[in-house]
């Protein structure tokens, strides 16, 4: 008998593109296992591990984590997955985080979400995080059960930074510039599919009906 062919996938996008909404739904539909780097670095802080209190360091001083640390335990992670479909969500950013990754893994598949900047900046600045958990609220489409309020611990919300609308616009043209070279480097290679749209709703049967030609839907 042969191996078994693994499908790997990478989804890309800028922060409120939908990102989480969509990666759910690849999950559930298609049963990859789901790996955000933005969720990993979370469990790490929280549990201070070794990488968590290395990262912490950086972020206290106002830095990004470095390449290499963050490529470290995204392998790590990998390592543990290796006979699982996967998606990847949040990683890489950059090139050198891109090609790191790629002398290990070889993606399928890369999705880019490419949503109009201005459709983001009204997404982000309604949205609400619960801080414990990275839970998201959305007080346009999504909003918690009580405004404020965490539905699962009823714990406060809180409104990032990140998210307040004197820094969004940086952040966006931030994004653009570290990823632009990612983007370039897999549509290179032949593998980045863009689906681009204003509602996750409408984005979300065009990718279902891509992914369909490459792997079973659950049952």
């Amino acid at each position: 008998m042969g191996a078994r062919l693994l499908f790997r996938a990478i989804i890309m996008g800028p922060p409120g593109s939908g990102k989480g909404t969509v990666s759910e739904r690849i999950v559930k539909t298609f049963g990859l296992k789901h790996l955000s780097s933005g969720e990993l670095l979370r469990t790490n802080l929280r549990n201070e591990t070794e990488f968590g209190l290395l990262a912490k360091s950086f972020i206290n001083e106002g830095k990004l984590v470095p390449d290499a640390a963050i490529t470290r335990i995204i392998l790590h992670e990998l390592k543990e997955m290796h006979q699982s479909n996967w998606l990847l969500d949040g990683f890489p950013r950059t090139l050198r985080q891109a090609e790191e990754l790629h002398k290990v893994y070889q993606p399928d598949t890369v999705i880019n979400l490419n949503v109009p900047f201005e459709t983001i900046k009204k997404r982000l600045t309604s949205r609400w995080i619960h801080p414990g958990s990275g839970r998201v609220y959305n007080v346009e489409f999504n909003p918690p059960k009580i405004t404020g309020i965490d539905d699962v611990t009823g714990e406060l919300l809180i409104q990032r930074n990140d998210d307040k609308p004197e820094t969004v616009t940086s952040r966006l043209q931030a994004y653009e510039e570290l990823t632009q070279p990612v983007l370039e480097y897999y549509r290179n290679k032949g593998i980045l599919e863009v689906f681009s749209g204003t509602e996750t709703n409408k984005i979300w049967p065009k990718l279902r009906a891509f992914l369909g030609k490459k792997l079973p839907p659950l049952s």
